[in-house]
């Protein structure tokens, strides 16, 4: 099966006045069609520069100085301005780290709904409407909660809300940076839970990121691991827990607090 997405010798850097900081050291990996590849790490340690390079979202002072970003063969580094507008949200779409910072705190959900659709073709008010009802109750949202504004929903909402935009378009890739930060663990398993569902639903692709590497374990298929801006490791989940062949894997493992028996054979509780 050919790879959905293909990251070759990907390098970053962020320009100082003096040497150049290097936030992303030549990594490289695939992620393929309906598959959720976890990306996990510290912070700091460069999971969101990936991100922003990835969808070309990246600004100065970072400077991308080498690699290819291949989507089904493409190489997105290459592509011109239109290019980019049209394959941002429509192929690739992203759910940031607060959603309520990535959401418009002046304009009603449904403003920010039709103006993401007027942006990649024509559409009616009416059909806009219809659009985000339908994707509000999708991801577990009363349809009339489109006329208000971000501040007036809980955090879980929120997330929901910004979920659901990444998909108007029926993406084939969703990047998720660190999409449950700030919210409670019962909140945090219903945003994934959902993801899950809405993943066998529509069959998307997902590159999860988060430090956390016990909540990654339950919904990855493979995760990699990242240190001071490589990918020091890369594996199925199951490898990943049960048999980690990093020294840092293993530490960030016996950081984790045991709050469950560990599986038979496993040396890490999940």
């Amino acid at each position: 099966m050919s790879a959905l997405l293909s990251v070759e010798g990907l390098r970053v850097d962020y320009l100082t006045a003096g040497e150049p900081f290097t936030a992303v050291r030549d990594i490289s990996f695939e992620i393929q069609p309906n598959e959720i590849l976890g990306l996990a790490g510290e912070s700091g340690c460069g999971k969101s520069t990936v991100a922003y390079a990835l969808m070309r979202l990246h600004k100065p002072p970072a400077l991308v100085r080498r690699g290819r970003i291949l989507f089904e063969g493409r190489d997105v580094l290459s592509f011109s301005d239109k290019d980019l507008r049209a394959w941002r949200w429509s192929e690739v779409s992203m759910v940031f780290q607060s959603a309520m910072n990535s959401l418009s705190p002046v304009m009603t959900i449904f403003r920010q709904f039709y103006d993401m659709l007027r942006a990649h073709g024509p559409i009616t008010k009416a059909e806009a409407q219809d659009r985000t009802a339908h994707m509000l109750e999708m991801v577990g949202i009363p349809a009339d909660r489109m006329h208000s504004h971000p501040h007036q929903l809980s955090g879980g909402m929120r997330q929901r809300v910004a979920l659901a935009l990444a998909l108007t378009l029926q993406p084939k890739l969703i990047i998720m940076d660190e999409p449950t930060t700030a919210l409670d663990v019962v909140v945090q398993r219903e945003i994934l839970q959902e993801v899950l569902r809405l993943k066998d639903e529509l069959g998307f692709s997902v590159l999860f990121i988060t430090h956390d590497i016990a909540l990654m374990a339950q919904i990855s298929d493979r995760i990699g691991i990242m240190r001071a801006g490589e990918i020091v490791e890369i594996g199925t989940a199951a490898q990943i827990v049960t048999s980690p062949s990093h020294d840092y894997t293993r530490s960030l493992w016996e950081a984790m607090p045991i709050l469950a028996k560990r599986p038979k054979g496993a040396r890490h509780a999940v």
